[in-house]
């Protein structure tokens, strides 16, 4: 993936040797005051994991990796910004939470931008290279799931193309009973 550079930041792919900063990230993300509504996995959880955790999790999502990846927002310095993360889910597989997948489509999870980067632009260049990875790998459409409460990540997702499907996902023993099928045809 080339790298843009909208302003002070670089958009681009997580290197399989950064899983430190995508450790980092994450447990940052899982601090943020809607971190129960946009994640379905704790702080806690998530720092107990070991660090085998995190390298196999920043290499499945690595630049040049084909069933996922994660992009990264890098400012001034090194700092990571914000991610988001598109897995590919195969037609005719069952996802994570028990539906079909009907055609080859890209799942954005784990989208974060940093509270004082929120409203620069930030979230919808990643949402722009994200998709971009997606079409460039055959996807022919694009979804997340937001929580109903989460009004501020719903108006994001709404900026970046993605519209209602009007499908609901039940989660068991998340932060309520369902969440929202948002998603973004080819």
């Amino acid at each position: 993936m080339s790298a843009s550079a909208p302003g002070d930041y670089v958009i681009r792919s997580i290197r399989a040797d950064e899983w430190r900063a995508v450790k980092e990230l994450r447990l940052r993300a899982l601090r943020d005051p809607v971190a129960d509504l946009a994640y379905l996995e704790t702080y806690d959880d998530a720092a107990a994991r070991p660090d085998s955790f995190w390298r196999e999790r920043a290499a499945r999502g690595a630049e040049g990796a084909s069933g996922a990846q994660q992009i990264v927002a890098e400012g001034p310095g090194g700092l990571w910004l914000g991610t988001l993360t598109v897995v590919v889910e195969e037609a005719g597989s069952t996802d994570w939470a028990g539906f079909p997948v009907e055609r080859r489509q890209g799942h954005v999870v784990g989208v974060f931008v940093r509270a004082e980067w929120r409203g620069s632009g930030l979230t919808r260049a990643l949402f722009d290279a994200g998709l971009g990875w997606a079409w460039g790998n055959g996807v022919e459409r694009v979804r997340l799931i937001v929580h109903p409460d989460n009004g501020r990540a719903q108006g994001a997702y709404r900026k970046a193309g993605f519209v209602p499907s009007g499908r609901r996902v039940p989660l068991v023993g998340g932060p309520g009973d369902h969440e929202l099928e948002y998603v973004l045809e080819r």
